[in-house]
């Protein structure tokens, strides 16, 4: 980890645009994935200890509301992977186009995405009690990799966490 910067995997440590994430990221979010799925499978499929709202919610509605959230999640996290990591800048800046123009972290918004669609599927509520301490660590990751950003950019960072919003785009929508 080069001074003031985030972690960098190995295939990015040469890569000046990009400032790093936290340390812990990568293993935590595997950690909760194994967790999350764990849970969900076990609960859904095993015991069926939490899933009693599936007998009032129709499949007709679940299953529409998993499909558009896993597109949406798929469609967030390959323009966020894709605009971060695919598009080398000439110099390090703060990233306002695409997808970071709706969420400042629709990567990590993708993921929970993914989680809710997941839930949807068998309305598993101790997947949802995962789900939440899901959320709490991306928001914790989240808020690390803002302090780099705005240690790195100053009022530009922190200009465009005025303008945009960290998951949920409430506020651009309301904006309109």
């Amino acid at each position: 980890m080069k001074e003031g910067r985030g972690f960098l995997r190995r295939p990015h440590q040469d890569r000046e645009d990009l400032i790093g994430e936290h340390a812990l990221s990568d293993i935590g979010q595997l950690i909760f994935l194994v967790i999350f799925f764990s849970v969900w499978i076990a609960d859904s499929f095993v015991f069926k200890f939490s899933t009693f709202l599936t007998q009032y919610i129709s499949n007709y509605i679940r299953i529409p509301i998993s499909v558009i959230a896993f597109i949406i999640a798929g469609y967030l996290a390959q323009k966020g992977m894709n605009t971060v990591f695919a598009e080398k800048r000439e110099s390090p800046q703060v990233i306002t186009n695409g997808v970071f123009s709706i969420v400042r972290h629709p990567i990590y918004l993708a993921a929970m995405l993914l989680y809710s669609g997941f839930i949807f599927l068998s309305l598993s509520l101790l997947s949802i009690l995962v789900w939440i301490f899901i959320i709490v660590f991306y928001y914790q990751i989240s808020r690390y990799e803002e302090r780099l950003l705005i240690k790195k950019f100053g009022s530009a960072y922190i200009d465009y966490m005025k303008k945009v919003p960290m998951f949920f785009p409430i506020k651009r929508i309301k904006g309109q």
